[in-house]
This record gives structure tokens, sequence and C-alpha cells, in this order.
């Protein structure tokens, strides 16, 4: 076996090796060195050009940010999760007990109910739902501290799309792996997704990798010790995650691809396919959805 050809160095930083490049111009470019944009991510120069689409974003006091942009599609998966809770709360008339709530009911993950009543609802909208607050501020909080750094790494687009490529592998693995009447719900799938992404973005742009692995480390410990924790909702979401991330980090140079359009291509590709392999273990373990 041939050993993997060292990663390039970022363009402002040549004792930093790199894996992400920036969409616009192609240079690699280290997390520090590029800013999310709507498509991908640029670089410090490509953002300073004032390009029609790209704005950089500034702080209270006007000063560009060129280190990190604010992460608006973490933010938005945050106020979704916590108006879906609101919203359940309000049903129910209770926070602790938001469950008993028709939204509640209609989107929770019941497998043996995925293939003849609610379908698509409960598999997607299974992962907005939370059983009261403490469960709704947990996973918020994990998502408020990986969800930032993962979007400007890997773009905004590239970040939701593996979100929900982690929603859609936890989903898949309850539905096929639990008991076809237990209820399941919660963003932890889609978050441990986004554990996983993290692990293969710091090992790609070879990073210490303690902090995650300590952090995942416990997590699992938690989701395996603790009693009515989805441990196949975790365990599928994380598994997507970090397929959908080696897709999009090490595909294009595993087969040789340098060219940077055509290596987006091949990750969004390897994205879709993590996203169908999900889906399509959902419709198998649900014949009649």
């Amino acid at each position: 076996m041939q050993p993997q050809p060292p990663a390039p160095a970022c363009y402002r930083h040549p004792d930093r090796p790199t894996g992400l490049a920036c969409t616009r111009c192609g240079r690699p470019a280290c997390p520090e060195c590029l800013t999310a944009a709507a498509v991908g991510q640029h670089c410090v120069e490509c953002v300073q050009q004032g390009r029609d689409d790209v704005r950089p974003v500034r702080n209270a006091a006007g000063t560009t940010l060129s280190r990190i942009s604010q992460p608006y599609v973490t933010y938005t998966l945050i106020a979704v999760n916590v108006i879906v809770f609101a919203v359940t709360a309000l049903q129910s008339h209770s926070l602790m007990d938001n469950q008993r709530s028709r939204l509640f009911y209609d989107w929770v993950l019941v497998p043996g109910f995925v293939g003849y009543d609610g379908g698509w609802a409960r598999v997607l909208g299974s992962g907005f739902l939370h059983y009261g607050p403490i469960h709704l501020l947990a996973n918020m909080f994990a998502l408020y501290v990986l969800g930032p750094y993962c979007e400007v790494a890997l773009g905004r687009a590239r970040f939701v799309a593996v979100y929900f490529a982690s929603l859609l592998g936890g989903s898949a693995a309850i539905t096929a792996l639990s008991d076809p009447l237990t209820a399941s719900a919660g963003a932890s799938g889609a978050i441990f997704g986004i554990f996983g992404a993290v692990a293969v973005i710091m090992l790609r742009t070879r990073q210490n990798l303690t902090q995650i692995a300590v952090l995942l480390g416990i997590n699992l410990l938690i989701t395996f010790s603790v009693p009515g924790i989805s441990v196949w909702g975790h365990l599928g979401g994380l598994l997507a995650g970090t397929l959908a991330t080696t897709g999009i980090l090490y595909l294009p140079r595993w087969i040789g691809i340098r060219e940077t359009r055509t290596a987006l291509t091949v990750g969004w590709v390897a994205v879709a396919v993590v996203a169908l392999a999900a889906v399509l273990v959902t419709v198998l373990a649900a014949p009649t959805l």
C-alpha cells in the first residue's frame, strides 16, 4: 500500500498542513484563513476582493473578521430545534411532558409506524424533537460547541448536507435495529455525525485529536450506560457523518483528483451516496413506506 502523500501547506502559513482549499481560487488554506461562503469557503484574498457573492463579516466596530464568519447555519438549526420544542410545550401545556403534544405524536420516530403512519415526517421530524428542556439544552449546547468549527471548515452548504445525512443515518439505524414500538426523538444522531465530521476535519488538517476524542468517548460512554438513550441513533449518525465528511475531504485525493471544482463535485456525490444509503436502509426496514 502506497503511503498517503503529505497534505499541502496553507498558502499563508507554510508550517500548517491542510486538506482544505478556497473554493474560488483553489489555493490550499488552513481553517484560520478561510471564511464560509454561500457555497464552500473563501480565502482572505478572495474575501477582500469584494465580489458580489462574498460578504465579509464585520463585528460591532466594523472590523472585517477574516478568521471566522458568523455560523449562521448552526444558529438557524438551534433556533429551529427551540421553536419546535416551544410548539410541543404549548400544545401539551407542559415543559416537562411536551411529548404529549400532537406534533410530537406525529413526528416521533417509531420504527413500526414509519411504513404506514407518518412516513418521512417521522424520519426527519424526529431529529428536531426533544423530551423536555434538559434534553434540548444538552443537544443544543453540543451543537453550539461543535457546529461553528464544522460549518467554517466545510462551508455552509456542505455542513447542512453532512448534518442531514447524519440525521438520516441515525433514523435509518433506529428503524432497522431498534424495537419496532420504541419511540425515539432528538438531534443526537445529527450531532454525533458532527462529532465524526469534526474528528475527520482535524485528522485531515493534522491537528491534535485528543480533545475531540475525549469528548466523543465521554458521549459514547453516556450513550451505552444511561438507560433510555437511543444507542443505534447515536451510532448511525456518527457513522453517516464520519463517512460523509471522509468523502468530502479524503475521497478526491484517494482517487487522484486535484482540480478543485471536480474535487468538490466528488465530495457532494459522496455525501449524496451516504444519504441515499440511509434512505435505502430505512425503506428496506419499513417495506411498506
